[in-house]
């Protein structure tokens, strides 16, 4: 698999590596999302799917097809995204999903995206890319997973041709708050990834970009 990023993180208990999730396999992203919880329900496509599709019966079966699909058609375009994944050792522990932000309709439309200083249309809106979500597994939290997973989207967006890329992170203000709050990542960790704040359209909430030059 073609590690993007293999740095040593502050509370890591070894090496953690990140990986495209085309080089991963699907048995991998199965083990990180789990079988319970709000992972094992949405699968990373609550902000490409309507309100309709979200509330169906049968949604977490659909949506676990659907991400395997867009894995499966990245992998045959040889294409960037939609996601990473990070290993301690040989065990996968954390998911990040990264991909144009056109990828996410459901996001666009939604008040946090107010926030954005980067136009949706136009030339250059294809090369804005996001990162929207993460899933660290139980067990594996507080070792520098998210860190190196905001790293290795970095390089994902950047093998994808990321001119910008944007991520709209919870500001918990030195305050506890529990990780299934904190789906969209910590704003400490992505600014000490280097990402600026372009705006605060939520109490709590930021939206923050990173010019990849």
């Amino acid at each position: 698999m073609a590690v993007i990023s293999g740095r040593r993180y502050s509370g890591a208990v070894s090496d953690i590596r990140v990986v495209p999730v085309v080089e991963a396999p699907w048995g991998d992203v199965r083990t990180v999302f789990g079988t319970r919880g709000d992972p094992a329900g949405c699968w990373c496509q609550y902000f490409k799917v309507d309100a309709a599709a979200w509330r169906a019966p049968d949604a977490a079966t659909h949506f676990e097809r659907s991400l395997c699909e867009q894995v499966d058609a990245a992998r045959a375009a040889r294409s960037a995204g939609p996601g990473v994944l990070a290993y301690l050792g040989d065990e996968p522990v954390g998911w990040a999903a990264v991909e144009p932000r056109s990828a996410y309709p459901r996001m666009l439309s939604g008040r946090v995206f107010a926030g954005s200083i980067d136009p949706v249309d136009g030339a250059d809106a294809a090369s804005v890319w996001a990162i929207t979500c993460f899933v660290v597994r139980v067990g594996f939290r507080r070792r520098g997973v998210a860190a190196a997973l905001i790293d290795g989207a970095i390089a994902e967006a950047r093998r994808g041709g990321a001119r910008v890329i944007e991520a709209y992170p919870v500001d918990t203000d030195g305050q506890k708050v529990s990780s299934a709050d904190l789906y969209h990542g910590p704003l400490s960790a992505f600014e000490a990834a280097g990402f600026e704040i372009s705006g605060r359209p939520l109490d709590g909430r930021a939206v923050v970009r990173l010019a990849l030059g």
